[in-house]
């Protein structure tokens, strides 16, 4: 923790937390948005549905590929320089997608947007714990995911708009115009959080030292699955959305709104009572909340699909319902991921989200093609999904402190 946490920021912690919350948000927002327009931007440059799901996953590929790096380098050039460059890059790459006419350029440049997009989701996780201590942190994480899960929300809705109003080119330019007014913000009034006496040397052996340190610490590993792995039971449906609202559904582009809205619902309401919770209840006890939540859900959703057929009245609310679930138990099993390395908790962020971001690409590249065209399948995948976090959770919780 800074020793000058108190002064480092000069407005009110509100401010500052949406703040890390727009930093937070800029990855999940830059794929919910393209999405009500994924056929007609397939339509438009030629592209087979195939083909355009690999923007999806060169996307997150890229993602997971740099987030492995974002944390180290914070860690040794603070935490203010990495996320100007981030947003920069961002910006510059949204320009690109905006300017694509090909499938091979529009999937090149979602992939340099990954690589830039997480900047802000890991470096922001380093900086709740250089301003807080533990109660505050769990406090500051819970009032992150809130405002984080407007994205999901807005973005669809404003991507529907857009493509309906100006074309799909007009919402890569949207987003280069959201890079640039982050960059400017950050430049005028993010401080450096990391105090000069923890910056750690950018020398390659130190450095692979540290990696190899976190990757041979089964404690670790299992936090990372326990926290990132259960996200995808949520995020499958989201990667699915053009097929599970727009055909199984059958919803417009322009109501895909409804269904990231009840997603929205639930994990703002998950994050408020974590928020709620911090410091009052025992954090075990917590992640166990969230867990059940999730558990009860997702057998449930197997049973109504197998029963029943996909209805816009019932089969969104289950995910809803997870997504509860999940923002309850997650900010604490993050903090607990970063408090395994105090020393670096740069580099344990990255790690972190890059073993995440993997998995999510792995999700949409592989898992989401073989499982979107039965709800029954996408039910039984997130089921799957979510009991490889509990499990893991299961395995390591004695082990934690």
């Amino acid at each position: 923790m800074h020793p000058d946490a108190q002064t480092l920021w000069r407005g009110s912690r509100w401010t500052l937390t949406l703040l890390i919350a727009c930093l937070s948000m800029l990855g999940p927002f830059s794929i919910d948005t393209y999405l009500p327009a994924f056929s007609g931007i397939g339509a438009s440059i030629g592209a087979s549905p195939a083909e355009m799901q690999q923007t999806l996953s060169s996307y997150l590929l890229g993602f997971a590929v740099m987030n492995l790096f974002h944390g180290a380098l914070s860690d040794s050039f603070g935490r203010r320089p990495v996320v100007l460059v981030g947003a920069a890059v961002f910006t510059l790459a949204s320009i690109g997608c905006a300017l694509s006419n090909s499938i091979g350029w529009l999937v090149a440049f979602r992939a340099l947007q990954g690589l830039s997009a997480g900047t802000g989701m890991v470096v922001s996780r380093a900086i709740i714990r250089d301003l807080y201590g533990a109660a505050d942190a769990q406090r500051a994480m819970s009032q992150v995911t809130l405002y984080f899960a407007v994205a999901p929300a807005v973005a669809p809705l404003l991507g529907g708009w857009v493509f309906a109003g100006l074309g799909w080119h007009a919402i890569f330019w949207m987003l280069a115009l959201l890079g640039l007014l982050l960059w400017i913000v950050i430049w005028r009034r993010l401080p450096e959080t990391l105090h000069h006496s923890e910056r750690q040397p950018l020398h390659l052996l130190h450095l692979l030292r540290g990696y190899a340190g976190l990757v041979r610490s089964p404690q670790f590993l299992a936090l990372v699955v326990a926290s990132g792995i259960p996200f995808n039971g949520m995020f499958l449906y989201v990667l699915a959305a053009p097929a599970f609202v727009g055909e199984h559904l059958g919803l417009a582009p322009t109501q895909f709104f409804w269904f990231f809205a009840i997603n929205v619902s639930g994990i703002m309401a998950g994050a408020w009572l974590s928020g709620r919770l911090a410091g009052r209840v025992p954090w075990r006890r917590q992640i166990r909340w969230g867990f059940v939540v999730m558990s009860v859900v997702s057998v449930l959703n197997v049973v109504l699909n197998l029963v029943f057929e996909p209805n816009a009245w019932w089969s969104m609310w289950p995910i809803g319902l997870y997504a509860l679930g999940w923002s309850l138990m997650t900010p604490v099993v993050t903090l607990l991921v970063l408090d395994q390395v105090p020393e670096r908790r740069g580099m344990a962020s990255s790690v972190h989200s890059s073993i995440s971001s993997a998995a999510n690409a792995l999700v949409a590249g592989a898992l989401t093609p073989l499982v979107m065209n039965s709800p029954r399948d996408l039910a039984l995948a997130a089921l799957v999904l979510m009991a490889a976090g509990l499990v893991s959770w299961t395995w390591v919780k004695r082990q934690v402190t």
